[in-house]
């Protein structure tokens, strides 16, 4: 059986409106940008920083846990991790060596150094934006393997916002960027489709029974 069938099959099991909802929301998804989380101390930031990939259709998040472990909070989160990847790494050195595998350009936020400030950030290839902890910012090895740097435009005296502040502001403004672009932003079909009967099988309660029944096993 294809995973076409499969498909089918289950959507019997979900109503109209919701699978209609899983096409719309997958006609707007990307990887084409990224975000990686480099060991932020508070749970609540990384876990609305996910939200916030949610909200402005990415589909994949990274997350460096090399100094405080596990840093996702499902309750701040808010159901978002069902329908972003989320990939765990001990290492920045990991993390940047897996996206650069995938033709990612590596940028990191910072207020300091020669960072483009966000209007003038243009996006020209597939890009992974890292944010880091809430008082130390990017270790210098990110900094360092960094390919471009970016910044928010303060006005004020403070010098930085918070993680999950900063990620919205930039993933609101850069995603708009790039969905008026011709850049090869969408998924894929076959991506489209992997999600889609991901999103479908997280919908049903009795799924583990259902795939039995379409299986034979049952």
């Amino acid at each position: 059986m294809t995973d076409q069938e499969l498909l089918s099959y289950l959507e019997r099991f979900i109503t109209p409106k919701r699978k209609r909802r899983f096409e719309e929301v997958l006609e707007r998804r990307t990887k084409f940008v990224t975000v990686a989380i480099e060991d932020v101390f508070q749970m609540h930031n990384t876990s609305a920083v996910i939200r916030s990939c949610e909200v402005f259709g990415l589909q994949e998040a990274h997350v460096i846990e090399g100094r405080f472990g596990k840093r996702l909070d499902k309750n701040i989160a808010m159901g978002a991790q069902q329908w972003v990847d989320v990939h765990r790494y001990e290492s920045s050195k990991e993390c940047i060596q897996t996206l650069r595998k995938q033709g990612y350009r590596i940028i990191a936020t910072t207020p300091h150094n020669d960072s483009c400030l966000l209007h003038d950030f243009e996006i020209i290839d597939k890009t992974a934006l890292f944010f880091g902890t809430e008082k130390e910012g990017l270790s210098q090895e990110v900094l360092e393997e960094a390919d471009g740097y970016l910044k928010i435009p303060m006005a004020g005296f403070t010098e930085s916002l918070n993680i999950s502040v900063s990620a919205a502001i930039i993933l609101h403004d850069i995603t708009a960027k790039l969905r008026i672009t011709e850049l090869p932003w969408r998924l894929s079909l076959t991506e489209k489709l992997e999600k889609q009967l991901d999103w479908t099988k997280k919908s049903i309660k009795s799924i583990d029974d259902i795939l039995g029944r379409f299986n034979g096993t049952d």
